[in-house]
């Protein structure tokens, strides 16, 4: 919790935010005299525009970025991620031990700003601006289970890389892109209660698929911890399983798929790991063209509702003028309609849950080393 004076700082700061968001052009036009003759500062924004990068420094935790292998995804990733997008510049991810380190970067110079949860005094005794991540948005945060201290960290307040920040997030506020994008990255999607249960089974069957796993995986180049969360989303990583629409196995292929797939025995745990690979290996390629970490979660998509209906939802954002590539829109789009749509609601809840079921396994250090 804050103190008064710093929730008061917090709240000027937010409205500062806000009238930024309808400013930013001008304001940047306005600056760019004053600091090309005020040569005693130097500017993120130039080295940001210049260098065709941007480089962000954070803390590794549930609410900013998680470590997938080569691949990196988390609320606040991917906030900065969409920024980076927002300047037409590649994204420079670096995660540092702490909150301190990553203050001691910004005033170095060493990353163009930080996303820390550190507390607001700190960040100013350090001579240091901030404001929050979510414009102020802290409910949507909270109610997901996110660190609703989440802050952007720069240098200087009238730099126009602070001021593009402020506004970038102010208008993701209100557009309710922030809103989805923390649902998505909703702690709370498995039930706390629930862990227990999950971590026995996953001690009990684990070691007895784990080399299937980590075999196919390899053949397919992929993770073998996302095919262990989605044999474990799909059956709980029980071979027998058979559900009433007549999908079965491990990995729970229809009879067509299965066939597609070769295999020809669903209830062979070896051969379901191997049709489920492949099967989502297709899907993968058929995103090819959005980045990481979106597509594995347009692929999961896929394969929970096949690609021909991926494919539509596409073509409705396209027809709402939106970007049919991008994860957050076509999350949104399930979302929004889940309580209309089983599909939509089956296929959210199947997303969310293997990212979950990923993060776990992945940080539980008994499953990885069995």
């Amino acid at each position: 919790m804050h103190s008064s004076s710093t929730s008061g700082a917090r709240l000027s700061l937010n409205s500062l935010t806000s009238s930024f968001s309808l400013k930013i052009l001008a304001f940047s036009t306005l600056l760019m005299p004053f600091h090309s003759i005020n040569a005693s500062k130097s500017y993120q924004y130039d080295s940001v525009v210049n260098d065709k990068q941007l480089t962000v420094v954070s803390v590794e935790n549930s609410t900013t970025v998680f470590k997938d292998g080569s691949h990196l995804h988390g609320f606040g990733y991917d906030l900065a991620r969409n920024y980076a997008n927002s300047l037409n510049v590649k994204l420079i991810f670096k995660t540092v031990p702490d909150n301190a380190t990553a203050l001691k970067w910004i005033s170095q110079g060493k990353a163009n700003f930080a996303m820390t949860t550190a507390n607001v005094s700190t960040i100013e005794k350090k001579q240091l601006t901030s404001f929050s991540a979510t414009c102020g948005d802290l409910s949507s945060l909270q109610q997901n289970g996110l660190n609703t201290n989440l802050n952007w960290v720069f240098k200087h307040a009238d730099d126009p890389l602070t001021q593009t920040a402020s506004g970038f997030v102010c208008k993701g506020k209100q557009s309710g892109s922030i809103r989805q994008l923390a649902s998505f990255y909703n702690q709370n999607v498995v039930k706390e209660g629930s862990w227990g249960t999950i971590q026995r089974d996953l001690n009990q069957r684990m070691p007895i698929y784990k080399a299937s796993f980590k075999n196919t995986a390899a053949k397919y180049d992929l993770d073998w911890h996302l095919l262990a969360a989605i044999g474990y989303q799909e059956s709980y990583l029980k071979p027998n399983s058979v559900s009433a629409t007549g999908v079965r196995g491990l990995m729970m292929l229809t009879n067509s798929t299965a066939k597609a797939m070769g295999v020809s025995n669903r209830t062979d745990p070896t051969q379901s790991i191997e049709g489920g690979a492949k099967y989502y290996d297709q899907m993968l390629s058929r995103y090819k063209h959005i980045p990481y970490p979106d597509r594995n979660w347009y692929a999961l998509v896929a394969y929970n509702m096949g690609p021909g209906a991926v494919n539509q939802i596409q073509n409705r954002i396209k027809a709402q003028g939106k970007n049919p590539n991008n994860w957050v829109n076509l999350y949104s789009y399930l979302d929004n309609n889940k309580a209309s749509n089983g599909r939509y609601r089956q296929a959210v809840q199947y997303v969310t849950r293997i990212r979950a079921y990923l993060e776990h396994i992945k940080s539980t250090p008994q499953l990885v080393n069995i």
